[in-house]
């Protein structure tokens, strides 16, 4: 979601996520693994929602945040969990392959009723939020968002699952933060590369193939133009890679860049292949922190399609 959005001036900071490695010593060995805190229960014994809720806030410095989007979305705390599965968004889609895994607690980064704040007045009377909404209670399921909290995770866990899924974990470096020196290689071989790691079919960029690119500039998610286009002019990227730009502000910038005479390139992933990486780092972290439950990771797809 665009920080500029956040309820909090906290959240207004969640997305500096490489950033937040700066004062960390020996990062590569840090984004190695999963957080580890204390597990929770043996297998054979009952846990619910909201223990697991509690142990992953536990180790978020000034967690649980005020006025934060991390609240449960259907079910309660005291559900006895089943199963869980991690998913970027909890889709009709995912919501059906959970209750065949017979899975009763999702823990989603995004939305699940449309709106940053799930906020549901306005549609009560909305045929598609009720059908969605009464597949939940029927199954009795709990579905919890973990997006400011896992942003605020020092180093930031969606950035960890990023990293590590393009085998990038060794190009960052604190006194650098989320500008990466990567080997030098073409706009258009870096496409590929992030198509193939991050399993997209298509991209959207500016920028001449043939461009050498070394300078990475790496803001997942919906980091905002104010923020995109602030951080190109200080840094000086060869590539701005992003989750999602607005097309009046960030893609217009490095168009003018580019007339200007500038070596600017950007790259737009798309925020699902963005940030998706960070279920996939909750998945490591249940199966580290609550061994007795299986988990599973399920990918919502591309809402978009390209023709």
């Amino acid at each position: 979601m665009n920080p500029n959005l956040s309820p909090t001036n906290h959240n207004a900071d969640r997305r500096k996520f490489i950033g937040q490695l700066g004062a960390m010593a020996g990062a590569a060995a840090l984004l190695s693994t999963p957080f580890a805190a204390d597990a929770l229960a043996k297998p054979d014994e009952n846990i619910t929602v909201g223990q697991i809720i509690d142990l992953f806030m536990k180790q978020v410095p000034g967690a649980p945040f005020p006025n934060t989007v991390d609240t449960l979305k259907s079910g309660n705390r005291d559900i006895v969990v089943t199963e869980i599965v991690t998913t970027m968004f909890a889709t009709i889609g995912v919501i059906e392959k959970a209750i065949s895994l017979g899975a009763n607690f999702i823990i989603a980064h995004e939305p699940t009723f449309y709106n940053h704040a799930d906020e549901t007045t306005w549609l009560a009377n909305d045929d598609v939020y009720q059908y969605k909404k009464e597949l939940l209670d029927k199954h009795n399921i709990a579905v919890w968002r973990n997006h400011d909290t896992i942003h605020s995770l020092k180093p930031d866990g969606v950035g960890i699952g990023l990293l590590k899924q393009l085998d990038w974990v060794s190009y960052y470096k604190p006194e650098t933060g989320n500008l990466l020196s990567i080997p030098s290689t073409s706009l258009s071989s870096l496409i590929e590369t992030l198509k193939k790691k991050l399993k997209i079919e298509k991209v959207r960029y500016i920028g001449n193939p043939a461009q050498s690119c070394q300078k990475v500039l790496l803001l997942p998610g919906a980091a905002g133009g104010k923020r995109q286009i602030s951080e190109m002019s200080a840094k000086k990227p060869d590539v701005l890679i992003c989750g999602e730009i607005s097309e009046w502000e960030t893609a217009e910038y490095v168009r003018d860049a580019q007339a200007k005479g500038d070596k600017l390139s950007l790259i737009v992933l798309g925020h699902i292949a963005s940030e998706e990486p960070g279920s996939e780092f909750m998945i490591g972290w249940l199966k580290q922190n609550v061994p007795g439950i299986k988990a599973t990771h399920i990918h919502p797809g591309n809402s978009l399609s390209f023709m």
